[in-house]
């Protein structure tokens, strides 16, 4: 997983509440376990819309999206944060998220930064025509028109997500730890 201390450019100014994951990702791209090429399906409803600000080229490569409340509500799909990463977001801001799918979002790097919808409202209209900044060591969110918003985050998700660890990466780090217990358990029990 890429460590994640500060996200900074343009974010999509979505704003919409109540973004199921199959609008995030439809079920019809459920069909791979690949986390590749899924970017190309994320939103594709929304994208059917004229006017979507996805296909906006001004938004091209934006790392950070800015959504309502309730964000990433429905179904435990895990694609809804595999497509969101294939798209280049890094970093979803809201009011409000569903319980899964900021567990997923995390499990897979991307931030999921929890504001007032006061905050929301400004970070969508800064979005518009300037770039956002998100700091995760000091959990703040700015703007060049000096807006500063203060997050709060689950300090073990902070200090993965600063340090990049996955699953398998905080497994990963335990090695000596883990290899010491094996080494140990051989010789308090040898039966075993």
């Amino acid at each position: 997983m890429t460590p994640v201390a500060t996200i900074e450019g343009r974010a999509i100014p979505f704003g919409r509440a109540n973004v199921d994951t199959d609008v995030i990702i439809p079920a019809k791209w459920l069909k791979t376990i690949s986390r590749q090429g899924l970017g190309r399906g994320a939103f594709e409803t929304v994208r059917a819309e004229s006017g979507n600000v996805f296909d906006d080229p001004a938004y091209a490569g934006a790392p950070i999206l800015i959504a309502g409340e309730n964000f990433g509500c429905g179904s435990s799909r895990e694609h809804a944060a595999w497509a969101l990463a294939d798209l280049g977001i890094r970093a979803v801001i809201a009011p409000s998220f569903s319980d899964i799918f900021s567990g997923n979002a995390f499990k897979n790097g991307i931030l999921a930064v929890e504001l007032p919808r006061a905050a929301i409202d400004r970070l969508m209209e800064v979005a518009r025509t300037d770039p956002v900044a998100i700091d995760l060591e000091h959990q703040t969110v700015t703007t060049r028109f000096q807006d500063r918003f203060t997050f709060e985050i689950d300090p073990f998700r902070k200090h993965c997500l600063l340090e990049g660890l996955d699953e398998v990466g905080l497994t990963l780090a335990m090695a000596p730890q883990i290899a010491a217990y094996e080494k140990r358990r051989q010789i308090e029990m040898p039966w075993f």
